[in-house]
């Protein structure tokens, strides 16, 4: 620990690092290094301003000095792993994650969930099962480890393993809630419409009162341009959820595509009502509005659609 003439630089440090004065808290830990070349932890606290200032390589150089002091200091341990991903070097962030898996609040993250998609990123993908399953307190090799994996894979676009790894869920335990419905994500995504349609209706029969089925069951009935159905679909997900604003955005589109553009309007703007900053829906009501003579609402929107979209891309 920190000796005591040290503990109010370190406080001092600490308070600009929570203002965001990051810079002004490095200069305060380097003025102090240059007085007291050998302070104790001091190497520690400059790794921590440098993480939470987003310079990740500085951080690690900072953190390996820290350990050299002090190779049990656990903190700086999993904190140089958690650099080197932010840094996008997941291959050596796993060996000191792998070290320490207990979360540090300064850390701002699960240190395991980092680990597991270390181990995705570097394909060893049995090492990420498990750290999914730590993460999610499940078994390892339990259906619901491999369901977890999968959702984990496709939101990183390992689609091709997702499949895999659903697949042998549903092996394992084909009355598992979500893993249909997983597996029918993943042929939606990939475009194969009467996969997915299958797995969305198993999914039904074991899990019946899931809005989100309802919702992507007509998705994948809209792409097949069966647009009855899918409006029947979008029904029944509006009345068990009407807080979501995709099914509201999806029925307008499909209203539309059956020349119901009043209805259109309605279901479009309700779900602007609850999501105004959404280019999708201000774009299909300035189509409907076009289609219903609303020339000067179409353009309105149609406008205030691209306006959005363009702040959207032009985020970093």
């Amino acid at each position: 620990m920190p000796n005591s003439s040290a503990d109010p630089a370190f406080t001092e440090a600490r308070r600009l690092s929570q203002q965001g004065k990051f810079d002004e808290a490095i200069g305060q830990l380097e003025a102090l290094a240059a007085k007291q070349p050998n302070l104790e932890r001091l190497s520690h606290e400059l790794g921590i301003v440098y993480y939470k200032k987003g310079d990740y390589l500085k951080a690690v150089a900072s953190f390996k000095r820290a350990l050299e002091e002090e190779p049990g200091d656990s903190e700086a341990i999993q904190l140089m792993g958690l650099s080197y991903y932010l840094a996008g070097r997941p291959s050596e962030a796993i060996a000191p994650l792998e070290k320490v898996q207990t979360w540090y609040p300064s850390a701002n993250v699960d240190a395991s969930y980092i680990l597991g998609i270390c181990y995705m990123q570097t394909k060893d993908y049995p090492n990420s099962r498990k750290a999914f399953a730590k993460m999610f307190a499940v078994p390892s090799d339990s259906a619901a480890s491999h369901l977890f994996t999968a959702r984990m894979m496709l939101r990183f676009d390992f689609d091709v393993v997702a499949e895999e790894y659903a697949k042998k869920a549903v092996e394992l335990d084909p009355k598992l809630p979500l893993v249909h419905s997983l597996l029918g994500e993943i042929y939606l995504f990939k475009s194969r419409i009467p996969e997915a349609t299958e797995q969305f209706q198993k999914e039904l029969e074991l899990n019946p009162g899931d809005a989100a089925v309802y919702y992507k069951l007509a998705d994948a009935y809209t792409r097949a341009q069966k647009y009855e159905d899918a409006e029947k679909l979008l029904q029944r997900s509006i009345w068990l959820d009407a807080t979501s604003t995709g099914p509201y955005i999806l029925m307008g589109k499909v209203l539309e595509k059956k020349g119901e553009f009043a209805l259109a309007v309605r279901a479009l703007q309700r779900a602007l009502a609850m999501d105004p900053n959404n280019p999708i829906p201000h774009h299909l009501l300035g189509l409907a509005y076009r289609e219903l003579g609303r020339t000067e609402d179409a353009e309105r929107e149609l406008k205030l659609s691209e306006q959005l979209q363009n702040r959207t891309e032009a985020k970093p």
